[in-house]
């Protein structure tokens, strides 16, 4: 398996998308700019109306009153269109890295996923994005417009009064710097805050799938308390980190408002001296306060980069995860029935849980072999390294002469069908659910592959047949209705391979005798892997491999191994005396009759 990677820093991680959204960001920045610059010009008419008006008396100040009108809605038009430049970028960025992480889980395959918390997962790729969409949409502007909007107002206020500007230059730094200080422990907080968030959501999502087996199991209360304690720390933990952003902006409009002060004291006195003139003095009194209104602002959305430094942690670390090697390969092979071989497979899900160990076998082309053995001897994990969901850590899978990871990946599983015992339908119709294998099959192929699977029967007494809405992994139907759906979604694919994992589970014994006398004659001219469970599934193979511990202990054709007396006729015979599924414990299959 691949050796995991290093996932970079989060900061090293966002400056490195900021190349992306830079343009963007550029034109939303000079947008700010040009917005600051009008800011100046109405301050400038504000301050002359006033001191035409006070000291010289002007007799009617509507024509400079009216020239205010157009910056007025100049400087609206720039924020606005700033505002939406900066929120496009957001946008634009917002759904490339969601469309990259999704594909990055996709190519890390079930196998991975089955160690992770999908609530995690479901938590990165929905509330880590939207943070990351607000860091760059919001808070990247911002710091942009208070690294060049002061500086501008500096620029202008400096030459007209270098005493306000020499103010407005030493205390502009004390904001940031007393920001930085209480920031740095908000931060620690902020993330350790997202990583609760993360396992709540997790724990939530986990809770909400398995409530039926916890209230089976008379546990569903005893686990709401536990969501509820957590909760509780969440709500605490939550108020720490508001009291310290709370402080954080009591000391930004302090400091703020003292500078201000500071400026206005300055400039009455020097005006009361005689040392200063009214126009100059008022105009930048009006400056002042927008030279720390995008002081305010970054201190308003300084949050956002917290959020999403704990978002990208986890983020960082998905989209780090080494890819399959196979992943890059592209090799690829005519749509044909080829042959299977497994040369010395070693595989192991987790350290100390090999599932495989040394496993040889061969699946002929265009024939029908089937896998049994007890319960974890590694029949599911078979299927797993032919899906891709997992890779061997040592040996070979070939098909025909090609090594599997030799393989282009999307061009292999066009040429596979996959019924596992557990099949997923998703909230659609059973048409929108059949159409996943094709999505260009006609009704009449539909309704063919339904009689195959001999599931026409139970759709056609669906409220709206084959238009009928299932529920989220086809609730409304029961297990052995899902798996003949699965059945015929997989029959209509068509393709040339075949992965059966039991395809009569949950089915009583006439519904399983039925599926199997309609899917001998459609098993003909393809390669078929089926993992066999019950003994009358056995009727449709030629070949038989028996797996015990992840080894591969028989072979051959099912006559043969009855009678020679070994593994397999040992495990036909207790199974046919006991009436079970092959290999599996006595009881019947849920939803079923229970015979096999």
């Amino acid at each position: 398996m691949p050796a995991p990677a290093a996932a970079p820093l989060p900061e090293t991680w966002l400056a490195s998308l900021r190349p992306r959204v830079r343009a963007t960001l550029n034109l939303a920045l000079a947008l700010a700019l040009a917005s600051g610059v009008v800011l100046m010009l109405q301050a400038w008419l504000v301050a002359r109306v006033v001191d035409a008006g006070v000291m010289h008396r002007l007799a009617s100040p509507w024509p400079w009153l009216l020239a205010l009108l157009p910056l007025f809605a100049l400087r609206f038009a720039l924020t606005r269109a700033a505002e939406r430049v900066a929120f496009r970028a957001g946008a634009a960025l917002r759904r490339e890295l969601r469309d990259t992480l999704l594909q990055r889980m996709q190519q890390l395959g079930p196998g991975w996923l089955r160690g992770q918390s999908r609530g995690e997962l479901v938590g990165s790729a929905v509330d880590g994005i939207e943070a990351l969409e607000a860091y760059y949409a919001r808070y990247l502007p911002a710091i942009g417009a208070t690294a060049l909007v002061p500086a501008a107002i500096l620029l202008v206020v400096l030459p007209v009064d270098w005493v306000s500007g020499l103010v407005l230059l030493l205390t502009a730094p004390l904001i940031p710097l007393f920001m930085w200080l209480i920031g740095k422990g908000a931060e620690e907080l902020n993330q350790r805050q997202w990583a609760r968030l993360t396992y709540l959501s997790g724990r939530f999502l986990d809770t909400l799938q398995g409530l039926t087996t916890l209230k089976l199991l008379g546990a569903a209360r005893r686990e709401a308390e536990v969501v509820a304690r957590v909760s509780e720390d969440y709500r605490i933990s939550t108020m720490r980190v508001l009291r310290v952003a709370f402080l954080s902006s009591v000391v930004l409009e302090f400091l703020a408002t003292v500078s201000i002060a500071v400026v206005a004291v300055l400039i009455g006195f020097r005006l009361m001296w005689g040392e200063m003139s009214l126009l100059p003095g008022l105009f930048v009194l009006l400056l002042a306060p927008e030279y720390y209104a995008p002081l305010r602002t970054m201190g308003a959305v300084y949050h956002l980069r917290m959020d999403a430094i704990g978002a990208a942690t986890r983020i960082a670390q998905i989209l780090a995860e080494p890819l399959p090697a196979r992943a890059a390969a592209g090799v690829r092979l005519p749509r044909a029935a080829h042959a299977l071989r497994f040369d010395d497979v070693h595989f192991a899900w987790s350290e100390g849980r090999d599932a495989l160990r040394g496993c040889s076998f061969e699946v002929p082309a265009g024939r029908v072999t089937a896998l049994v053995g007890a319960s974890g001897a590694g029949k599911s994990s078979v299927l797993a390294l032919l899906l891709g969901f997992a890779q061997a850590q040592r040996g070979r899978i070939r098909v025909d002469d090609v090594e599997l990871d030799a393989l282009a990946p999307a061009d292999w599983l066009a040429q596979l069908a996959w019924v596992p015992q557990q099949p997923h339908l998703f909230a659609a119709s059973v048409a929108d659910n059949l159409r996943l294998a094709r999505p260009e099959a006609s009704d009449a192929q539909l309704r063919e592959a339904l009689c195959a699977a001999h599931a026409d029967a139970f759709v056609d007494a669906l409220p709206q047949g084959a238009a009928t809405r299932l529920g989220e992994r086809g609730a409304g139907l029961s297990g052995g209705q899902a798996q003949r759906i699965a059945l015929a979604r997989a029959l209509l694919r068509d393709a040339p391979l075949l992965l059966l994992d039991e395809p009569t589970a949950h089915l009583d014994a006439i519904s399983q005798q039925q599926v199997l006398d309609a899917l001998a004659p459609r098993l003909r001219g393809r390669t078929v892997l089926l993992v066999a469970h019950r003994l009358r599934t056995l009727e449709l193979a030629d070949h038989v491999v028996v797996l015990d511990a992840g080894r591969v202990v028989e072979q051959g054709a099912p006559a043969a191994l009855r009678t020679a007396g070994g593994a397999y006729a040992a495990l036909f015979a207790s199974a046919y005396a006991a009436l079970s599924p092959l290999g599996g414990p006595r009881q019947a299959q849920p939803g079923a009759g229970g015979t096999p």
